[in-house]
């Protein structure tokens, strides 16, 4: 059977209070299984406002409405508005999220910190950082969180390293084409990556004729023809869990036609052979579609 993975990344406190509850409940009617990796500390999405200089940012956010999508109160958290905490405030809606059976892991602790400073710093404020998320995930949930999905794909190897030294099994901070072992330049390895194999729906729309009344049709073009490891993709608590609930809808149903037994990371990676994995690089590169770089699978042999 052809296999899809869900990973749903929650970035707000807004996406966390409304749209996780509704993607669970579309997922149950579906019958579908997914992975929920939350942001645990303030939410502090204002601050992004300091990307409007970077090439590209602009013209994202023109095409996929950031206002419309996240809220003008969501957007001022962290600057005009003190950003809510949301594993304090929101802790049952996550436990509520394990106890319907999903698997659940850590994001980040601050979105916004994480994704516009991580590649550069060093080990020690890593390390700080997500040492936060890990203290907050278990003390919701009461043991360690089983894997890692980097907030906007933003990671150094200090991190790569701490998952590994946390004993996750695998994690998901990565874009490419199928899971591998990521080798470090001492020739160490970290724990194996499932990178996200399809475009976000964001990354789709706005570009050509796409947009979000046809987003769905053309990315079920994709999966139509199969990925021999399969795939995953990435969805947003703030995109699909509101917004885009009826895209998203339509793609588990079209999925399910096409074949895809609609699974976690958990439930995808049990489908390998750790031992078997291909071994890569995790470098810096581009997405279509995604302003900035961000971690790409890459041969052993290339460099970022």
């Amino acid at each position: 059977m052809k296999v899809l993975a869900l990973k749903i990344d929650v970035d707000t406190w807004r996406g966390t209070r409304e749209g996780v509850p509704r993607l669970a409940e579309l997922l149950q009617r579906h019958g579908a299984d997914a992975t929920f990796l939350f942001s645990l500390g303030p939410d502090h999405t204002g601050r992004a406002i300091k990307r409007a200089f970077r090439p590209g940012f602009m013209k994202k956010v023109s095409r996929t409405s950031v206002l419309e999508h996240y809220g003008l109160r969501t957007l001022l958290f962290g600057t005009l508005l003190p950003g809510p905490h949301i594993a304090r405030t929101c802790a049952s809606i996550l436990r509520d999220i394990e106890n319907a059976g999903f698997e659940t892991g850590i994001h980040t602790w601050d979105h916004v910190k994480w994704q516009d400073h991580v590649v550069k710093r060093p080990a020690r404020w890593t390390h700080a950082e997500m040492n936060k998320a890990h203290d907050a995930y278990r003390e919701i949930f009461g043991h360690d969180a089983p894997t890692h999905g980097a907030a906007g794909w933003q990671i150094n190897e200090a991190a790569l390293r701490q998952e590994a030294a946390w004993g996750m099994r695998y994690a998901a901070d990565t874009r490419g084409s199928h899971p591998f072992v990521p080798v470090f330049a001492n020739g160490e390895t970290g724990c194996p990556q499932l990178p996200g194999t399809l475009p976000t729906l964001d990354e789709l729309i706005g570009i050509g004729h796409i947009t979000s009344d046809n987003v769905a049709e053309h990315l079920l073009q994709i999966t139509q023809t199969d990925n021999p490891t399969g795939h995953v993709f990435t969805l947003h608590a703030e995109l699909e869990g509101m917004k885009l609930l009826p895209v998203f809808d339509t793609l588990l149903t079209g999925w399910r036609q096409q074949g895809y037994r609609l699974t976690s990371l958990a439930g995808y990676f049990a489908g390998f052979d750790t031992a078997t994995l291909p071994k890569g690089r995790v470098g810096q590169g581009s997405v279509s579609g995604r302003s900035g770089t961000l971690a790409v699978q890459l041969p052993v042999n290339q460099d970022s």
